[in-house]
């Protein structure tokens, strides 16, 4: 497995493109600690994010974790043309003719998708961990520790997230068109959502119940915005009449879910790269 990850890995960083990305995505990551800074003083009117208790644990993890999901298509660009360049530049012969074989590539792959994602979970965690610990009003060791689940849940949604796209680089061969037909995907889950919610199923719980099965909102259902769970804007909707009845946990089912996805992905990759003729 070492030798596997160690020649995906030797490909990623020889390319320049990968590599700045790689290094953007982490970059970005790290800029989640400037929101502390981000203070508007306009007479009566003071806004302050890190006082409104955004690094509190245990929300501190929630929050960043959110946050950093939606910077995951930077590494996603970096999983497709990592498949993408396999074909432009004719390395996926060239490792199956000096004996590679399709199941050890497609594992390669995806010990790459498992360490992107992993680093970036660690990444997050530290960081969090390093602000929760400078802003949080909170410091008890049972408090700083609770809510680590959402880290869980960010690294599953990393895995399945990369897996998905590993398919479509795998599926369409060209990064611009497998981005593209994530878009795309994307779009037709929403027009599903929408169909399910206002004309198959308008009331009750039956549209979201099917919808939570299909793959990217399967794996946006595991962390779901943090923003409406803090006191100062549950304290507004209060005063407005309005009762917040989100949920905000993470559960055993959305994991299983996203997990199972992520083994379609793979065992289609595999399928895919194993009836094609190279």
């Amino acid at each position: 497995m070492k030798r596997l990850l160690a020649i995906e890995l030797q490909k990623i960083w020889k390319n320049r493109a990968s590599k700045v990305l790689t290094l953007s995505y982490f970059v970005l990551l790290s800029f989640i600690a400037l929101i502390a800074s981000i203070k508007f003083d306009l007479g009566i009117f003071k806004f302050h994010l890190a006082e409104m208790g955004i690094f509190n644990f245990p929300f501190i993890w929630h929050f960043n974790t959110y946050v950093a999901a939606i910077l995951k298509l930077f590494l996603a660009i970096v999983i497709v043309s990592m498949m993408a360049n396999e074909y432009s530049y004719g390395t996926l012969k060239q490792n199956l003719i000096d004996g590679m074989s399709k199941k050890e590539f497609i594992l390669s792959k995806f010990l790459t998708v498992v360490l992107f994602a992993a680093v970036s979970t660690v990444f997050v965690f530290v960081m969090s961990l390093i602000l929760g610990l400078c802003f949080s009003s909170y410091n008890e060791i049972s408090i700083v520790f609770s809510g680590l689940e959402y880290i869980l849940a960010y690294f599953i949604k990393l895995v399945g997230f990369f897996s998905f796209c590993l398919f479509l680089g795998i599926l369409v061969k060209r990064s611009a068109f497998a981005l593209g037909f994530l878009m795309v995907w994307n779009i037709l889950e929403g027009i599903a959502k929408g169909i399910l919610s206002f004309k198959l199923f308008p009331e009750g719980n039956i549209a979201s119940n099917i919808s939570r099965f299909l793959p990217l909102e399967a794996m946006s259902n595991l962390i779901v915005e943090p923003i409406t769970r803090l006191s100062a804007i549950e304290s507004i909707g209060t005063q407005m009449g309005i009762e917040n009845t989100k949920d905000y946990g993470v559960h055993w089912y959305s994991i299983l879910i996203v997990i199972t996805w992520t083994v379609i992905f793979m065992l289609m990759s595999y399928k895919l790269l194993e009836k094609r003729d190279l």
